[in-house]
């Protein structure tokens, strides 16, 4: 593999022949329309042979063309299992790894950012890399004072070959729509390209990751490494072992995959509560099963890697998402699209049945209603085609909402996570979660209630957490003295 960018030209032309591949294949299967094959043997086989070319030259360019494939690759399980099948293997391989850059190029890139004498500061490197992905590799080494490290030395040209390559995947976006049922892909790039800039700047990812693993250093459940030397260009962390979570989905056992599935759940709401920031860029090659959980060896931890894209939200989760998925639970359809409304998510000038809309959320929601939920592929398929399809009222109300901005890269990271979930095959209680991490997922009422039931437990009465009275509450009302005293 050459050095990154590679000749433009060449880059352009590359991602460029894809379209002209996919309109050489639709030509193809008009052919064998014409001598009489069925148009779902050959549209099976049409999306099959696009998919192939597709994954392949992202996998080969790095850049923004693997990021998008990346990104990509996590709604794998919406596609119907016979496409799925065939290059689940291929888009495994670009979660985790890209042709490496030359030897010659990272001891360059070391030398440039470290000083001529960067060996010192190692007692060993190996200049294999242990993992490639869209903007840089990673290697593992021993830093000087005996710590197991991983330095992640970005290749040169990132920045200009990511915008290149997503300028252009842009142009034909409509061409790639039907890889993934029921997502639009032109806003994907063009919010990969809104983020381009902080994840090339690796004192931003250093600040994140610092952040997390500072919050979550004595967490019984999630691992984050420290940073421990960063300047341009290269970010050294402590090194973690673990399983590759796509490891996990391709032969993880079933207590592997329930505990990855859960941990990734409380991970993606406990982290901005907890940090302020969301990790926004969960595909499986970010994540690790390790041993050694709360209830043992044969427990799992979660690693978690690469705090590259972030969406900061110095508030937590906003608030509108727990109350309108809590209202939307129980079925107060009114309200919901009332809340709807007022944070953007219907224009002004679009008018909708509440209940309608009630009807189009449910289903997505499902796991939120029940204890414990099992994301399947068959589950993802099912919502993916009813959204997708042109005669379901699901697909005509749904052109007709609007996702704004501040909420666009929570709905990815949210959906991706979901993608992830379904790939584990993973049964998770995700209502536990949300009632502990989700702002206004839990009603005030709900909160009362809880401090009553402690009060009547404990003897204790807690005047602090109670921040509401009811309106209709009579200040005469009989036993209200006795209960205070009590």
């Amino acid at each position: 593999m050459s050095d990154l960018p590679r000749k433009a030209v060449t880059r352009t032309a590359k991602l460029a022949a894809l379209p002209l591949g996919f309109a050489g294949r639709a030509t193809w299967g008009l052919g064998k329309r014409i001598v009489g094959e069925s148009a779902e043997i050959v549209g099976r086989e049409l999306q099959q042979r696009t998919a192939e070319q597709l994954f392949k030259v992202l996998g080969e360019l790095k850049g923004g063309a693997m990021k998008f494939g990346q990104a990509l690759s996590v709604f794998e399980s919406a596609l119907p299992e016979e496409i799925a099948g065939p290059y689940r293997a291929a888009l495994t391989k670009l979660q985790e790894a890209a042709p490496p850059m030359p030897t010659r190029t990272v001891h360059g890139v070391l030398e440039q950012r470290l000083g001529e004498d960067w060996r010192d500061l190692f007692e060993e490197f190996e200049d294999k890399p242990a993992a490639a992905a869209s903007i840089g590799q990673v290697h593992r080494a021993v830093w000087h004072d005996g710590r197991e490290v991983a330095v992640k030395v970005q290749y040169p040209g990132a920045g200009e070959a990511l915008l290149s390559d997503l300028g252009q995947l842009s142009r034909f976006a409509r061409l790639l729509g039907p890889l993934i049922p029921g997502m639009d892909i032109k806003p994907l790039i063009a919010e990969l390209r809104d983020r381009v800039s902080e994840e090339l700047d690796y004192d931003l990812e250093a600040q994140a990751q610092t952040a997390h693993a500072e919050e979550f250093a004595d967490d019984p459940d999630v691992v984050v490494p420290a940073v421990v030397h960063q300047c341009e260009q290269v970010l050294v962390t402590e090194w973690i072992d673990g399983i590759p979570l796509s490891e996990i989905i391709s032969d993880g056992t079933p207590e592997q995959r329930d505990r990855a599935g859960q941990l990734l759940a409380r991970f993606l709401f406990s982290g901005p509560a907890r940090t302020g920031l969301l990790h926004a860029d969960p595909h499986p090659g970010n994540f690790r099963l390790l041993p050694g959980g709360p209830a043992g060896e044969d427990d799992w931890r979660l690693g978690v890697l690469d705090f590259g894209t972030v969406d900061r939200l110095p508030g937590g989760l906003p608030l509108p998402i727990g109350v309108s998925l809590r209202m939307t639970l129980d079925g107060e359809a009114e309200t919901v699209y009332e809340l709807l409304c007022e944070e953007g998510f219907v224009k002004e000038s679009i008018e909708l049945n509440p209940d309608a809309v009630l009807d189009y959320l449910l289903p997505i929601i499902e796991p939120a209603r029940a204890e414990a939920f099992t994301f399947s592929r068959g589950w993802m398929r099912n919502q993916a085609a009813r959204i997708a399809d042109p005669r379901s009222p699901a697909y005509q109300l749904g052109k007709r909402l609007n996702l704004p901005p501040a909420y666009l890269l929570i709905h990815r990271v949210t959906l991706s996570t979901i993608g992830v979930l379904c790939q584990l095959g993973a049964t998770v209680r995700l209502r536990d979660e949300l009632e502990e991490w989700l702002p206004g997922f839990v009603s005030e009422s709900a909160e009362v209630t809880a401090v009553t039931e402690v009060t009547a437990v404990t003897g204790v009465t807690q005047v602090s957490d109670i921040t509401e009275v009811p309106d209709d509450t009579d200040d005469d009302m009989p036993g209200e003295e006795s209960a205070a005293e009590a």
